[in-house]
């Protein structure tokens, strides 16, 4: 767990990348800021069986797991302590447990406070100092008043947070000077992660120039050459209706790869390149000239099969030109293939909409559906986007 310091349904999807990247889907991981650290156990009890867990969606084992720790006092150190919160907070929120995660998170204190800081305890950590507080805790704090409906409350906090984090960069880019390090590197990456959860609040609510103003600031900070951002404008003004301020933003993107940049930041090269084709498809399907989207999102599915965005947004393609059966096949042959992958709430309530177009029958069949689900699935899908 990292610390603080070193020390859309069947209509047209407006933004196809939104069905498979959920902007609030908290990775706990080994963190740059920790990796003097040989494994995931030397940083908190037992934190390996913890993470692989969570990796499984195994979220109500998760929740055993803590309960069990905290029952038998094997959580020795304050910030195991705060590890396990983490986890257990992060579990609640993923079942949809909403309140009772709130519930946990105000069973802490001032997080700035000092009785969460390693200096407070030089006999458990000699020589250390900084927050002990899990950065995954901060936004997850910050994000549960969202999730109670509280969408206001949800947005300071997050505004705050983000102010938290940028003064962090400006601290740690003054103490390397030029040399920016590995600190640097994670804070900017969750000033970004910041960012695009507020970005996500604000879309929800089509507050689209607010959206533009962020994006914008990111690009202020570094982010003028990320393929990612770049097409996440692109998206953005295709919901205004500024077609043409979004095939600039998409051609921005190819004329990126065209230099030279087989990969960018965190994609692959086949990465890189299916989000090229996608934001060609995008366009294409916004004019509604789905033979060539489907086209596009094909070269996708020979390069990587479990591109979901591609699979889900041909199948819709399929769908609009009156193919159901064939887009019935494309979203089974997923399931099928790549289920970790391909099981999400939007390609299934996609696939139980053509069922319901396509045969009378349509209950058996989604019936059918849910059993498979409720034996492959983790712990927190939503089982209710069958429609049953």
């Amino acid at each position: 767990m990292a610390s603080d310091s070193p020390d859309s349904r069947t209509q047209s999807p407006p933004d196809p990348e939104t069905l498979t990247t959920d902007l609030e889907t908290l990775t706990l991981s080994t963190d740059p800021l920790t990796d003097q650290f040989g494994s995931l156990n030397d940083l908190s009890h037992e934190l390996a069986s913890l993470q692989d867990l969570a990796l499984r969606g195994s979220w109500r084992s998760v929740l055993d797991k803590v309960g069990r720790a905290r029952a038998l006092s094997l959580l020795q150190k304050p910030h195991d302590h705060l590890t396990y919160l983490s986890y257990n907070v992060l579990a609640l929120m993923k079942l949809r447990r909403f309140a009772e995660a709130s519930a946990e998170l105000d069973s802490l204190e001032d997080l700035d406070g000092s009785q969460y800081r390693y200096e407070s305890y030089p006999n458990v950590y000699p020589n250390r100092t900084g927050s002990m507080v899990p950065f995954s805790l901060r936004w997850l704090r910050a994000i549960v008043p969202a999730k109670l409906g509280r969408r206001q409350d949800g947005l300071d906090r997050l505004y705050g947070l983000l102010g938290f984090v940028r003064t962090k960069v400006e601290e740690k880019e003054k103490e390397n000077a030029g040399d920016l390090g590995v600190s640097v590197s994670a804070w900017r990456k969750r000033e970004f992660f910041v960012t695009n959860s507020i970005i996500g609040l604000h879309l929800s609510n089509k507050e689209f120039p607010v959206c533009l103003s962020l994006i914008k600031e990111l690009f202020k900070r570094d982010g003028s050459s990320d393929p990612v951002l770049i097409s996440k404008l692109g998206y953005v003004q295709m919901q205004i209706g500024d077609l043409e301020g979004a095939k600039s933003s998409f051609n921005r993107v190819e004329g990126l790869m065209k230099e030279g940049e087989k990969s960018c930041g965190s994609l692959s090269g086949i990465q890189f390149r299916n989000l090229v084709n996608r934001n060609k498809a995008l366009v294409y399907l916004v004019g509604k000239d789905y033979v060539s989207a489907v086209r596009e999102y094909d070269e996708c599915i020979e390069r990587d099969h479990t591109d979901v965005v591609a699979v889900n947004n041909k199948a819709l393609c399929l769908m609009y030109l009156r193919d159901l059966s064939d887009s019935i096949k494309v979203l089974e042959n997923a399931l099928e293939r790549v289920p970790t992958v391909a099981l999400n709430e939007t390609l299934v309530v996609n696939l139980c909409s053509m069922y319901e177009l396509a045969y009378v029958n349509h209950s058996d069949i989604k019936r059918t559906l849910s059993n498979w689900i409720a034996r492959v699935a983790p712990d927190d899908f939503d089982s209710s986007c069958t429609r049953i």
